[in-house]
């Protein structure tokens, strides 16, 4: 069979994302905060983009229009007269813009109390405080520093003796008695090699250390206290359970984590995007535009600009045309993340009438068909989104959860029968903890839920709750 060339023609259809569309999803996705070092790094980037007051406006009342014959003018006029944000709120808000002062008067109400907090100091800088009001030399400083900055999170030393000797070019007997002293810092315990060592240490401080049972029922015989092996320390140390008792609730009073209570000195802020208030027997939505820029247009679009080259008339151009295409999809943004708390609200109504035991099955097809949206795009906007309500701070995503079906056919929501768990569990006997047998039980007589057992089991575990056999306690 010969071999030729021969030309062919094909006419097929493909379906490609404009670098415009891929921006907008991406905007979809990024928290309120990411959202923010967005819009100030493109605000850094692009001369054409810049952020002014709400209610900035031209003194002769002109709109944005570029006077480059060669721009789409009808495209640049549109983009221009929606770049303004100064009416946003009038547009996306549910209530009319004078009683809009009313109404956000009420957020420093609902603000949380962590908000409001300084950052609770680390284990380190606790430590270093008391070490540098310590009577030490430089040296033994020295060596307590390099004790400290080898401790885990919860307060026990991750080095050896010989590698701290090594770190510091001192000497192992030098070390241990530094350690020594680090280990008297409050909290006590802490720069322990292990449980055993770092419980003995508070025994010792405690003036515990004079009774022997004491000492070897923690040197010897944690895992059978854990365990809950009872009987033969009985016979070892011929005791009675009451006697036992006692010792349990001594060991039991000791910070086996003297360094889990400190923070780990960068906490996670959490910036609602939406605030939703109920005034007058109605709910109320405010998007939450505090301290974002508003952002418009440069005055640089209006002028007659003389470029010296092409290159920098297409850079020009692309700059502008990013600079447009970011306003809008910011307020595309805003409107859909509106538009989907709005549609959340209708469906959660009693959730935010009495709180979490209220809160019904929804997936996220159904917001979807409510404000006639794909699903994908609820999907991004609700992802690390949150909302204020009268019941707390909580993930747009936390809304949608799934069902269980009542005896009259009905459906309660998942996250109302967790709630429920974790509020009988809250409530109980500590000697008789709630089996979870026990437990699908009263939720059967207060939901009328069908449950089983190893559902309770199921929820219980995700709340990390231990069984009931873990959280009895003997006395």
């Amino acid at each position: 069979m010969a071999l030729e060339l021969r030309q062919q023609l094909k006419l097929n259809q493909q379906l490609f994302m404009t670098p415009q569309l891929q921006q907008a999803i991406k905007l979809l996705q990024l928290s309120r905060l990411e959202l923010l070092e967005t819009v100030q790094q493109e605000l850094q980037e692009n001369p054409f983009l810049e952020e002014g007051p709400p209610d900035d406006e031209r003194e002769d009342g002109s709109e944005d229009v570029r006077h480059d014959g060669e721009a789409d003018d009808v495209y640049e006029k549109d983009l221009n007269r929606n770049a303004d944000w100064e009416d946003y709120l009038g547009d996306f808000a549910s209530t009319p813009r004078l009683s809009q002062a009313r109404e956000l008067d009420m957020g420093d109400d609902m603000a949380p109390f962590e908000a409001r907090c300084a950052a609770k100091p680390t284990l380190e800088s606790h430590l270093l405080w008391q070490l540098r009001l310590s009577p030490l030399s430089e040296a033994q400083k020295n060596i307590g520093e390099a004790i400290i900055g080898n401790l885990s999170s919860s307060g026990y030393l991750q080095a050896s003796l010989e590698e701290l000797a090594a770190l510091t070019s001192s000497g192992a007997e030098e070390v241990r008695a530094v350690l020594r002293r680090v280990q008297l810092f409050d909290p006590v315990g802490v720069a322990a090699h292990d449980v055993k060592e770092c419980l003995l240490i508070q025994i010792e401080n405690l003036g515990y250390d004079r009774d022997p049972v004491l000492l070897d029922l923690v040197r010897d015989h944690l895992d059978d206290l854990e365990a809950r092996r009872y009987k033969p320390l009985l016979r070892k140390f011929k005791l009675d359970m009451e006697d036992l008792k006692e010792y349990l609730t001594v060991i039991q009073s000791l910070d086996p984590m003297p360094g889990a209570s400190f923070g780990s000195g960068e906490p996670m802020y959490i910036s609602p995007d939406v605030y939703v208030y109920k005034v007058d027997k109605e709910f109320i939505i405010v998007l939450n535009d505090e301290d974002f820029p508003q952002l418009h247009l440069s005055e640089l679009c209006n002028m007659n600009i003389t470029y010296a080259s092409e290159n920098e008339k297409e850079y020009c151009n692309e700059k502008i045309r990013t600079a447009s295409w970011l306003i809008k999809s910011i307020q595309q943004r805003q409107k859909t993340l509106y538009r989907v708390v709005e549609s959340i609200v209708r469906h959660q109504t009693d959730f935010f009438e009495n709180g979490v035991t209220k809160l019904v099955p929804l997936i996220l097809k159904d917001i979807a068909d409510d404000i006639d949206m794909h699903e994908s795009t609820i999907s991004r906007i609700t992802t690390n989104k949150y909302v204020s309500t009268p019941h707390g701070i909580f993930e747009l995503k936390y809304f949608f959860n799934s069902g269980l079906e009542l005896e009259d056919g009905n459906l309660v929501a998942s996250e109302s029968v967790k709630a429920l768990i974790k509020k009988f569990i809250s409530e109980e006997d500590s000697v008789t903890p709630l089996s979870d047998e026990r437990l699908a039980e009263m939720l059967r007589d207060t939901l009328q839920v069908n449950i089983a057992r190893r559902t309770v089991a199921k929820y219980r575990t995700a709340l990390e709750i231990p069984s009931s056999s873990r959280r009895r306690k003997h006395f």
